[in-house]
Formats: structure tokens, C-alpha cells, sequence
């Protein structure tokens, strides 16, 4: 019987993990969608996606969204390929390839209304990756926790031709304090910009 016990308290602990990930992450997007207001048809790239937050969700609730889901995992890219057909997401398409490369290419550099991620890394390296996605007069809004802030990634925002233009704290029941910081692109990126990852994560603009 104890065994049973343990196994149910386990299961239990796992569920509400999920249910409070999933809470967190849709919270996350309808603050984004209310404070990042874009165009209807207007392009958006999730740089890192991973299992495809916020990117997936945003496709959901925004059909008009053309929504491109970008991560180093081939097999990541698959499972994001085969979700997107399972919910008929006819405006997602997924893309294997490391932010920096990606950046590099042509029909990706410069060709998105929005870039957003989710990921753990600093504001300064976290914008090198993401901003060169951007086209002028777009945005980089990233869902950040509560020790971040938008000075921190100034000097890289000027650098890849962007400019801060919001910072806004707000708390969630399950996640307490998060952070909204955007980045409006005013000028074009400079060809060396993305640099290679290690250089990238070694001396972080800023």
C-alpha cells in the first residue's frame, strides 16, 4: 500500500507542475498579445522554441499571425512540425537551424514584424540572437523573469539597431513576478552581428 501512496504523490506533484507550466506559459501570451499589439498577417519568429512556447500558442490564438518556430533540435523541429498539423495550424512553419546561422540567412534576416523567446539566457545575449530577425520598425519582446531588466540589454539594442521602448513587470498566481522588456528595431543590423555562440556567451555586448 505505501508504494501505491508514493506513487500517487508523485503523479500528483507532476500533474500540478504541468497544469501550473501551462498556466504560466498562457499568461505569459495574453499579457504579450495585450501589450505587443502588431497588425493582423503580421510575421512573427520564436527564436529557441523548444516545445514551442510562446510560438504554438500565439498561432492559436492568432490565426492571422504567421508564425515561424525556430530550434537547434531536429527532433524538436518534428514533434513542432507534426503539432502544428494535428491542430491544423496552416500559419506555422518550423525551421531547423541555431539562431546565429539562421540569422545569417537571407530569407530569415530582417524579415519578421516580431521575434520573441522564452529563454533563459541574459538580456544582452539573448538580444544578439533575436534582434538581427527583426525588420525596422518591428519588435523584440521578451518574457523575462524578475532580475532582468531592459538597461542591461541597452548597449546591445543600440549595437544591432535597436532602441528600448518598454519594460513592464506584472505577477502571475503561479509564477509570481514576470517581465515584458521590447526592443524596437530602428536600423539595419550589422553584417557581423549575430557573432558565433561561444563568442556571443564569452563577451555578451554590454
Amino acid at each position: 500500500g505505501r508504494r501505491t501512496e508514493s506513487n500517487r504523490k508523485m503523479d500528483w506533484r507532476a500533474v500540478t507542475g504541468a497544469v501550473g507550466a501551462w498556466e504560466r506559459h498562457l499568461w505569459d501570451v495574453a499579457i504579450w498579445l495585450q501589450k505587443v499589439r502588431r497588425p493582423r498577417g503580421a510575421t512573427l519568429i520564436d527564436v529557441g522554441t523548444g516545445a514551442g512556447f510562446p510560438g504554438v500558442v500565439l498561432a492559436l490564438l492568432r490565426p492571422d499571425l504567421q508564425v515561424t518556430l525556430l530550434d537547434s533540435l531536429q527532433k524538436r523541429i518534428g514533434f513542432l512540425e507534426q503539432t502544428a498539423a494535428k491542430l491544423g495550424l496552416a500559419n506555422v512553419r518550423c525551421i531547423h537551424a541555431r539562431a546565429e546561422d539562421g540569422a545569417k540567412l537571407p530569407e530569415l534576416r530582417e524579415q519578421f514584424d516580431m521575434a520573441t523567446a522564452r529563454a533563459v539566457a541574459a538580456m544582452p545575449v539573448l538580444t544578439e540572437y533575436c534582434l538581427p530577425f527583426v525588420k525596422q520598425g518591428g519588435v523584440f519582446a521578451a518574457m523575462k523573469g524578475p532580475s532582468e531588466t531592459a538597461e542591461q540589454a541597452e548597449t546591445a539594442a543600440r549595437l544591432l539597431g535597436g532602441e528600448i521602448v518598454g519594460e513592464e513587470s506584472y505577477t502571475l498566481p503561479t509564477a509570481g513576478e514576470r517581465k515584458l522588456i521590447r526592443i524596437r528595431k530602428t536600423a539595419p543590423t550589422p553584417q557581423k552581428y549575430p557573432r558565433r555562440s561561444d563568442k556571443i556567451k564569452k563577451q555578451p555586448l554590454g
